[in-house]
């Protein structure tokens, strides 16, 4: 039994005592220990033999004896007789968005049935909404519920698949040999979410590179292994796969892994009009006259007659039109940005000070910020009343008089959309503040026409500067985000005049690229934050500027990327 069954065991008990009833620190501690196994880093067995299990964080004395008897029998007594009190089918039911355990337990024991198909049923037909404390809304929450589960990908979240990959390139490029290795696929695209990890190296012996792949730290089994090829996966569940080339062909096989599947074809058929053939090893010449390697990438695009073609565009998309016409777009960098409008701090749900995240913020060359703690009604996140809006103003000009000219603070607020469309705050209030970023939050499963007139009339409001992560939607964990008619907010937004947010906190991601390069063909300003609500967050900008390649954006489309001037120039126009 491996870490990831481990941990799926202790997450399933966590839901059933759950469903039960039973008492919230137990079902964190059952959570926390899943977790655990799940970022070990080494094979739990091997902890098990040492007797080491109690140095896993979370996993004390009755959580190691379970472990103990799950790897010497592959059962586990406890669990058997928790299933005799709750079936353990409800323990899917958990997946699906607005079914908490109570509501999974009320209706187990009332309607009497225990999977999903009847669940699907029992809501279609009207069952549900008899329920105690049910009704037809919370009856319409199970079915959307349900539709948006058949919908989930499974996928792996860029945040968590980028940092892997770079370990482990990190970790190859030790190897003997090696002269350069990169991700390939999806991830090098920087698509939001990615499948299996794939990563090239270039060496002219493969042998010691498999070596160090097949034996990197947290590998469970080795799926596939060849002469240039290898297949693993990790304790976690996490797949990557490994390709070798020789260095003078690892261009051609980049581009190629690159792809995306479409991009290639239309190069496969750009080659064809100049008489070769491409392939992952090289371009051939058709007539038989040989074949062109190309060691790096910009070298297949100039045999091509193009110019290198960033990974972020490869999506046919007109990237290789634009390239032929001269007409790429000079894509935003992480360099460019020197503003970040939101973030939060300990007077909402962050994690620092207003001096500390500013002075984190500085140390990371940022030369404006702003302070976006959420709004009253966002109890959750213990959102700020006017009174202590207020308060936070005091601190906010301690904090300027510290640091002096160095970083601009701005006194902002992430003001909560409300479920009927108005906004946390009077406008009084709003328009004594620095900035003013609307988001939504709650009641995103409302029906498209109302959930898109809520948010066009916080766009319309001429208080607002910035909508922030508009659809609301999450990648980890994986939740839809409303159900807008997008074309409708983009045409408020343009009339409007209003910023839309790329939310670069790779949970979040939104906008998403195809709906950024919209805006920017509005004519819409694109603010990129990082939504940090810790020092470590600020560090997640380079995903939201990611995005924004995706959808074409340069500098001057970026509001964080305009002269300090112009930013708060545009801020103060507005307001």
């Amino acid at each position: 039994m491996d870490n990831r069954q481990l941990s799926e065991i202790f997450i399933l008990i966590a839901n059933l005592s759950e469903i039960k009833g039973e008492i919230v620190y137990k079902t964190l501690a059952y959570r926390k220990a899943a977790e655990s196994l799940l970022s070990l880093g080494r094979d739990v067995n091997e902890m098990w033999k040492e007797g080491k299990l109690e140095e896993i964080p979370g996993v004390g004395k009755a959580i190691s004896e379970k472990i103990d008897e799950l790897l010497r029998t592959g059962k586990l007594e406890f669990l058997e007789k928790l299933e005799k009190e709750v079936p353990l089918s409800l323990a899917d039911w958990l997946r699906v968005p607005g079914l908490g355990p109570k509501k999974v337990a009320l209706i187990w024991k009332e309607l009497g049935i225990t999977t999903l198909p009847e669940l699907e049923h029992a809501a279609k037909a009207g069952e549900i909404r008899r329920l105690p404390g049910m009704g037809e809304k919370s009856e319409a929450q199970v079915l959307a519920g349900l539709e948006s589960l058949a919908r989930r990908s499974g996928r792996l979240p860029l945040g968590q698949a980028y940092p892997l990959v770079q370990g482990i390139i990190a970790a190859l490029m030790k190897a003997p040999g090696v002269k350069d290795a990169s991700p390939a696929g999806s991830l090098r695209r920087m698509r939001p979410t990615v499948g299996d990890l794939d990563i090239l190296v270039a060496a002219s012996d493969s042998a010691p590179v498999m070596q160090a792949f097949t034996s990197l730290p947290g590998v469970l089994r080795v799926l596939g292994h060849g002469e240039t090829k290898a297949s693993i996966e990790f304790n976690d569940g996490v797949r990557a796969q490994l390709w070798v080339h020789p260095p003078e062909r690892f261009g051609t096989a980049l581009q190629y892994a690159t792809g995306s599947k479409d991009h290639n074809v239309r190069l496969r058929e750009l080659a064809l009009e100049k008489h070769l053939s491409l392939s992952e090893h090289a371009l051939l010449k058709t007539d038989g006259s040989g074949e062109i390697t190309c060691a790096t990438e910009p070298e297949v695009y100039a045999a091509l007659g193009l110019p290198w073609i960033p990974p972020e565009l490869r999506e046919d998309r007109g990237e290789v039109q634009a390239a032929k016409a001269g007409k790429l777009p000079h894509l935003i960098e992480v360099a460019d940005i020197h503003a970040d409008l939101q973030m939060h701090s300990t007077w909402s749900d962050g994690k620092l000070s207003i001096l500390e995240m500013a002075r984190a913020a500085q140390r990371r060359g940022m030369q404006v910020i702003a302070f976006t703690d959420h709004s009253v009604s966002l109890g959750v996140a213990n959102g700020l009343s006017v009174a202590r809006h207020k308060e936070q103003q005091v601190e906010i000009e301690a904090a300027r008089r510290e640091l002096g000219d160095r970083i601009h603070i701005l006194h902002a607020t992430e003001v909560e959309i409300k479920a009927d469309g108005t906004l946390d705050y009077p406008d009084e209030f709003l328009a004594s503040l620095d900035l003013v970023l609307a988001s939504l939050h709650t009641s995103l499963r409302q029906p498209r026409a109302q959930v898109t007139a809520r948010l066009i009339n916080a766009i319309r409001n001429p208080l607002v500067d910035i909508i922030g992560h508009p659809t609301g939607r999450h990648l980890l964990p994986e939740q839809e985000g409303a159900d807008l008619d997008m074309e409708a907010v983009l045409a408020a937004a343009a009339e409007s005049g209003v910023a839309l947010e790329i939310n670069a906190h790779p949970s979040r991601l939104d906008l998403d690229d195809v709906a950024a390069r919209r805006a920017h063909d509005l004519a819409i300003p694109i603010a990129i934050n990082t939504d940090a609500h810790s020092e470590s967050d600020l560090d997640m900008l380079p995903y939201g500027v990611a995005m924004a390649r995706r959808a074409w954006l340069e500098p001057k489309d970026v509001i964080n990327a305009w002269p300090v001037d112009k930013l708060l120039g545009w801020l103060k126009q507005r307001g």
